[in-house]
């Protein structure tokens, strides 16, 4: 498959990418800055250089043609402020779900947040933050176009992955290692029967292809 994902350069692209190509697949990451492309080499992607602030639908919808699957796994960082919490987490996952139905890639997978809401309150970056998630995450469920999956992960750690989750609609808050999320995240590309979900994940006690196969068709 060939996989295209959005944040190309984020921790959890990374070890996703690096996960799909040794297991055939051709994922090619978007990035903003072009010095970046090396690790994206490295990891066995194919480098993009697009910014998905200024980009058109037209230019994504490019990128994406003939493309099997779409993962939208970028965000605006730690540091960063309200207005780019909507500009990425928000404004860039809606453009990158427009343009992958413009381009007719079906299968949408969204890296969101535990506790994304659009109705979140408080004033906050981090209440900014989760509110984008949530508006990006119910634009997404709104369409006809895609057979999305939205993963939601606990508390992100870079702790070494055991390939032990605990994934379901609902799982309580705990801590999840990058590791872990990219492995469910390579799984739910395998197994399109996931689509229409949302997940929450979390490190827990089943191996990954487990818990994905027993969330299919749920």
């Amino acid at each position: 498959m060939r996989i295209v994902i959005a944040g190309g350069h984020g921790q959890i692209a990374l070890r996703l990418e690096r996960l799909l190509s040794a297991a055939g697949h051709e994922p090619a990451g978007l990035i903003r800055n072009p010095e970046q492309a090396n690790d994206l080499r490295a990891a066995g992607a194919e480098p993009v250089v697009l910014d998905l602030e200024s980009a058109s639908v037209e230019m994504v919808a490019a990128v994406l043609q003939g493309a099997d699957a779409a993962v939208f796994a970028a965000g605006a960082g730690p540091g960063s402020g309200t207005a780019r919490k909507d500009t990425v987490d928000r404004a860039a996952a809606v453009l990158f779900a427009d343009a992958a139905e413009r381009a007719g890639v079906r299968r949408y997978l969204v890296v969101s947040s535990m506790g994304a809401d659009a109705t979140h309150k408080g004033d906050e970056v981090f209440d900014a933050y989760l509110r984008a998630k949530g508006a990006a995450d119910d634009s997404v469920r709104a369409r006809e176009g895609l057979d999305w999956t939205i993963l939601r992960p606990g508390m992100l750690t870079n702790d070494a992955g055991t390939g032990l989750v605990r994934l379901g609609a609902s799982t309580g808050r705990g801590p999840i290692p990058r590791d872990d999320v990219a492995a469910v995240l390579a799984e739910l590309l395998e197994t399109p029967a996931t689509a229409g979900l949302t997940l929450e994940v979390i490190s827990g006690s089943i191996p990954v292809s487990v818990a994905v196969k027993d969330m299919a068709g749920n």
